[in-house]
């Protein structure tokens, strides 16, 4: 090691004011109430979520979401209006938090072998990284741009099959092709 590598660090030496904090209080004290004032008088955009919904996201060309955006996940359907899932477990494998739970059982349909008894996804759980979007072989998961869901209570807020295919039958429409 070469002299020129170390460094020697000297602390800094504080006024007599540093040393009260004060000044440092008074400031932050002020900062605060700037903002108390602003949301007192009304001029801050504070809402009662989920009673108000924010309606000034931000959008893009054509006035969509942006379409980087992960929020609500859903079920796909096929061309027959069944699940396109065919448990193969390979969202909930490769899901990081493990929030997807998938029972499979023997398919009634003559074109796979299995099907999703079973389907549930933990959104409180979830970190909304996508992944199980990108291990699906099938394109059966999918996260949608809906970004309000709000749940009561922690059973709200496990969606199962159903919830997952009603999310699909109301978002469909509203997806670019």
């Amino acid at each position: 090691m070469k002299d020129s590598d170390i460094l020697i660090l000297e602390e800094p030496h504080l006024s007599l004011g540093d040393q009260f904090y004060l000044p440092q209080v008074l400031k932050g004290l002020g900062t605060t109430m700037k903002h108390m004032l602003k949301v007192l008088g009304g001029t801050d955009r504070v809402i009662q979520y989920p009673e108000e919904r924010r309606e000034d996201m931000p959008v893009e060309d054509g006035g969509m979401l942006l379409q980087t955006y992960r929020g609500v996940h859903r079920l796909n359907k096929d061309e027959e209006g069944r699940p396109k899932c065919v448990a193969c477990f390979m969202c909930s494998t490769a899901c990081p938090a493990r929030c997807i739970h998938i029972e499979a059982a023997e398919s009634p349909w003559d074109d796979r072998e299995k099907y999703p008894q079973k389907f549930d996804i933990d959104e409180l759980r979830c970190i909304y990284c996508g992944m199980c979007e990108e291990a699906c072989p099938c394109d059966a998961i999918e996260l949608t741009h809906e970004y309000d869901i709000v749940g009561l209570t922690r059973q709200e807020m496990i969606f199962d099959k159903a919830k997952l295919l009603k999310i699909y039958d109301e978002t469909v429409k509203d997806e670019p092709m």
